[in-house]
């Protein structure tokens, strides 16, 4: 147990580095407030989390063709001297005369030019499937908006993680340059006393590895800073390279004791997959109503003549089609099993989900309340350990114990601090865990 010890601590409470400590500048304070608003504000997934809303929207707003007519205008210019054509022509102008139905005319036409002006009109009336269709958009709309608002839940948890490992990192900074400044003073006796003949070089030779040790695990330290300060840029959409300082959070609220009993059902993220299912059956129900015949309105307006821009003769077209699609190969009675089977599919991964989450609630809940005994034990353990270390400077100054028993008690305090730290932070990051488990729907 010598100070290896800490550099294991260490090495697991900060992120090793190889980059270097560069001169830290522009170091700007910022609240937890601030930055969750800037991460809702600006970060990259809630932006294309909303434009998946309005994306979905907008294909809803396309099903409103169900109600509302379709109108086509045309302007069509045609020459032929087809026999056909051209008298079928003649009959839409109105321009029949009797010197037409010389059978020489009939059979061997002049160019006939046609020059049609017209408005078609196209009007669903009874189409239940897609009725039903329009509906499970309807819901579609519904389940990308609570998507958005579990993707915000999530990103508030972290940003949340994001800024207590920021704390976390400036607190290992704190406890290793107090445990340099101890190892350094250790280092300035042992080499005075070495001078003077009262310690063996090996003594000297061990703190100098200590300090050595330290100031390693203080710069990897304090390289983490710039690492959780570019993840919460990232989550908040800022540029890489901007650092950050935090206030003291101690101690985040913890949800209310009734939210604690259960994952609630209306959480953001099961509503949606509820939406989802009820997208399905509608979608079921619209396939369903493909055997159903249509009704359907639809009618014309044209003007023809001899002549460009020419408008004698007019002429109306209107009525109801009557469409059954008897059979289709059974492409729709195979579709129907498919979307049964993709409905079923979400129910069983929906109740896995709940599942899931009341195991991580149940969980959560134990690692809190074991989180509290630990930093109370942290806190005991730390007074003891300084109060070691105090008496044992105060023996080794009188010669008492040995170089290698000092940096031990230094080490230990070292250690004590560090994993109170880290017992802070994961207390603190449960509890916003706690709170994201069991955020309910506003919506």
């Amino acid at each position: 147990m010598k100070f290896l010890v800490l550099f294991a601590t260490v090495s697991v409470l900060v992120v090793s580095s190889p980059l270097k400590m560069k001169a830290q500048t522009n170091v700007r304070k910022i609240t937890l407030e601030e930055a969750v608003s800037a991460t809702l504000k600006n970060n990259k997934a809630l932006q294309l989390a909303k434009l998946d809303e309005n994306i979905a929207e907008s294909n809803f707003k396309q099903t409103a063709s169900v109600y509302l007519p379709m109108v086509n205008f045309s302007y069509t210019a045609i020459n032929t001297n087809n026999p056909l054509n051209a008298f079928g022509f003649k009959l839409e102008q109105k321009s029949i005369s009797q010197s037409d139905f010389n059978p020489d005319l009939l059979n061997h036409p002049s160019g006939t030019p046609d020059f049609t002006t017209k408005l078609e009109l196209q009007q669903p009336l009874v189409n239940m499937d897609m009725l039903y269709m329009r509906r499970a958009a309807q819901k579609q709309t519904e389940l990308y908006r609570f998507k958005t608002q579990r993707t915000q839940e999530y990103l508030v948890f972290e940003t949340q993680k994001a800024y207590l490992q920021l704390q976390l990192a400036y607190d290992a900074v704190q406890v290793l340059e107090q445990a340099l400044q101890t190892v350094k003073l250790a280092y300035t006796y042992t080499d005075n006393h070495f001078q003077q003949g009262l310690v063996q070089k090996s003594d000297l030779l061990n703190v100098q590895v200590q300090v050595a040790t330290v100031e390693s695990n203080l710069e990897k330290a304090r390289s983490n800073i710039y690492n959780a300060s570019d993840y919460l840029n990232l989550l908040m959409g800022q540029p890489m390279g901007l650092i950050y300082s935090t206030d003291r959070i101690t101690d985040l609220p913890l949800p209310s004791a009734d939210s604690l009993l259960a994952v609630p059902a209306s959480r953001a993220d099961f509503v949606a997959m509820q939406k989802a299912m009820e997208a399905k059956n509608l979608m079921i129900q619209s396939d369903k109503m493909s055997f159903l015949p249509k009704l359907n309105a639809f009618g014309s307006y044209q003007l023809n003549d001899g002549r460009m821009f020419g408008f004698a003769a007019n002429s109306y077209l209107a009525g109801l089609q009557l469409s059954w699609n008897i059979f289709k190969g059974n492409r729709i009675k195979n579709s129907i099993q498919s979307q049964v089977f993709e409905r079923d599919r979400l129910a069983v991964q929906l109740s896995q989900q709940q599942e899931e989450g009341n195991r991580e609630l149940a969980k959560t809940k134990r690692d809190i309340e074991d989180g509290r005994f630990q930093i109370v034990q942290y806190k005991t353990a730390i007074e003891q350990a300084e109060e070691s270390l105090r008496i044992l400077q105060n023996r080794y100054n009188q010669g008492l114990v040995s170089t290698t028993e000092l940096m031990m008690a230094t080490s230990q305090v070292s250690q004590q601090k560090l994993a109170l730290a880290q017992a802070l932070f994961n207390q603190n990051l449960n509890k916003a865990y706690l709170q994201l488990l069991t955020t309910s729907s506003t919506k």
